[in-house]
């Protein structure tokens, strides 16, 4: 078995938070992406996340002013610095009041002038519009990976050194009834998340592969290979969601949520599988703010519940 890697690298990590809790990640756990991004033991020399914060409903609102402000302060806690784009409001031809608070510019930016001090850049965005920054910091020298969940841009994927599903990060994203009294992802009667690798259309079963562990060794996703921080499940077409096309596998591109029972023979079996992705919710979205409805959720914490925003829903530290 190869020794752990101890890497020396600088890593920065920049939160696109409009965009990711838009887009399937409105609980993300900012502590999980943190040890995601230093998987390898690498340094946090940059951890930005760029969120949206509208002065003039805070004015009126105090429950959104109270729950965005702690939500800001649980970010810092975990070391993360904020940057916040205050909204401005604007009027189109029929009379509509709309706002904007895009931070695109802005994280682009700052990752490009700080890229000089990092060997490696996670972006968390699925947005296109950052194409030709991963271009320019691979130009630079600096090994670009992206993270996001739904409504990803395809030229992103291609042009990262590594894209990697957000859903597919063990504890990143709470799964359906995960709860305290959860068995840990990975564990018998947990739910995980993975994509099928190989499929028998005769014999009517195929075998999922997930990550049980970050590691510096995302690349070898070979279970048997001791280093693998990956494991099999077996599955039965008949535990596959009703109406899923068996035909689309094997497929990197579906990702399920299932359970671990008991092995089956040598790998556990993925029983009460669903599709999490893609889903009814990748739906494109609008560029325009979020409405009110989008504001942070009660919790039982100080910091408002699981949101990437404090005008959506995604939680700064696991719950």
């Amino acid at each position: 078995m190869t020794t752990e890697l101890k890497s020396h690298a600088k890593v920065g990590v920049y939160v696109d938070a409009a965009n990711i809790s838009r887009n399937g990640g409105q609980r993300m756990q900012y502590d999980v992406l943190r040890e995601f991004a230093c998987r390898d033991h690498a340094e946090p020399l940059r951890l930005n996340v760029y969120l949206s914060y509208d002065e003039e409903r805070a004015e009126t609102n105090t429950v959104y002013r109270d729950k965005a402000r702690a939500y800001q302060s649980a970010l810092r806690e975990l070391g993360y610095k904020v940057i916040e784009k205050r909204v401005k409001w604007f009027q189109d031809e029929a009379g509509n009041r709309y706002g904007k608070a895009n931070a695109d510019l802005d994280m682009a930016v700052d990752v490009l002038l700080q890229s000089e001090n990092l060997d490696r850049v996670l972006l968390v965005t699925g947005d296109g519009d950052f194409v030709q920054v991963v271009r320019a910091l691979q130009n630079k020298g600096c090994r670009v990976e992206t993270l996001a969940f739904d409504n990803v841009s395809e030229e992103l994927r291609r042009e990262s050194d590594m894209y990697v599903s957000g859903y597919l990060v063990p504890g990143l994203l709470p799964t359906r009834g995960d709860d305290y009294f959860s068995p840990v992802w990975g564990a018998m009667g947990s739910r995980v998340r993975g994509y099928c690798y190989h499929h028998d259309d005769n014999k009517s079963f195929g075998f999922m592969r997930f990550l049980v562990k970050l590691s510096p060794y995302l690349w070898k996703t070979d279970s048997r290979d001791a280093d693998s921080p990956y494991r099999t499940a077996f599955f039965h077409d008949s535990s596959l969601p009703d109406n899923f096309n068996v035909m689309k596998l094997p497929s990197r591109n579906h990702i399920f949520e299932f359970t671990l029972a008991e092995p089956n023979g040598k790998q556990p079996v993925a029983t009460d599988i669903a599709l999490v992705h893609p889903s009814a919710s990748s739906l494109p979205s609008s560029s325009s703010l979020p409405s009110s409805s989008s504001s942070p959720s009660p919790s039982s914490s100080s910091s408002p519940s699981s949101s990437s925003s404090p005008l959506a829903s995604s939680s700064p530290s696991a719950s």
